[in-house]
């Protein structure tokens, strides 16, 4: 339990400071570059909800449209079968995003569980939660995944996220159990425990406020290297490729030969997509 600013001013019988305005709270949102990004990211999460309904086309559909160029009807061309690589994109966008926040919320919560819980109780808890995080930290991340995805015969959206999480969470946990170690000792924890408050509510109150950026910064993280998994995974052929997403749309253009016809709008939407979205969460 801390002692605030206002407690400080209470006993020397100075007028208290005024509570933090929501301005004060809420400063990072000041920022052109971080409005930007959350903008852009807010724009994303849009097309993942209301994509699939507001796609012009099938986009398993054909047509004898080949290869066309974007225009008015095809807003991004099409593909050597005539399918509208607009609509492969809109629809795209929402497996995209349940991969990449489905896998970072599992990553996330199995870091803090594991790291915070083995940095504050310490002694054989910490020896055993330490050594499961070692384990997988020397698991191969992505080989793993692709044997996975290779066995399993329907490799969804929420199989890819969970085994993407499960490959994902050990680096988490050994920064969060560090930072814990060093908040344990701090007055403010001390005095917690003086006081007869319980462990969880130490950890839940004193502890993790604390740890907020790491976290964040740890979700933010995941989130970029799920997408970048699934969308590879797709890619190279391994994902299920009847189900769309930006690495599905690009499979098919490196299949048939798009760079080498000279059909830049097949793969070229799904790349630009894959940078914003990186940018907006960077």
């Amino acid at each position: 339990m801390s002692i605030t600013a206002t407690d400080v001013a209470v006993l020397d019988g100075a007028p208290a400071p005024e509570a933090p305005t929501r301005r004060a709270r809420l400063r990072f949102l000041r920022g052109g570059k971080t409005r930007t990004g959350l903008l852009m990211l807010a724009f994303f999460v849009l097309l993942a909800v209301i994509g699939p309904w507001i796609a012009p086309y099938d986009p398993d559909a054909m047509s004898d449209q080949l290869l066309q160029a974007p225009s008015g009807d095809h807003w991004f061309g099409t593909t050597h079968t005539g399918q509208d690589v607009f609509s492969q994109i809109l629809v795209g966008t929402r497996g995209v995003l349940i991969v990449g926040f489905v896998a970072a919320v599992i990553a996330t919560a199995l870091s803090v569980l594991i790291g915070v819980s083995a940095g504050f109780l310490g002694g054989a808890v910490d020896e055993i939660l330490s050594a499961l995080a070692n384990i997988f930290l020397v698991l191969p991340g992505l080989p793993l995944i692709i044997i996975v995805a290779s066995f399993v015969p329907d490799t969804g959206d929420l199989l890819i996220a969970f085994a993407i999480a499960l490959t994902s969470w050990a680096w988490g946990s050994r920064i969060l159990r560090a930072q814990t170690l060093s908040l344990r000792r701090r007055d403010y924890v001390e005095a917690a425990r003086a006081t007869g408050e319980s462990t969880w509510r130490i950890i839940l109150f004193e502890i993790m406020p604390n740890l907020t950026a790491v976290i964040a910064s740890g979700f933010v993280g995941t989130v970029i290297f799920a997408v970048l998994t699934e969308i590879t995974l797709a890619f190279i052929g391994v994902a299920d490729i009847s189900h769309w997403n930006w690495g599905t749309v690009l499979f098919w253009a490196q299949s048939n030969q798009a760079l080498a016809q000279g059909a830049w709008w097949w793969f070229v939407p799904a790349g630009l997509c894959i940078a914003l979205l990186g940018t907006a969460l960077a």
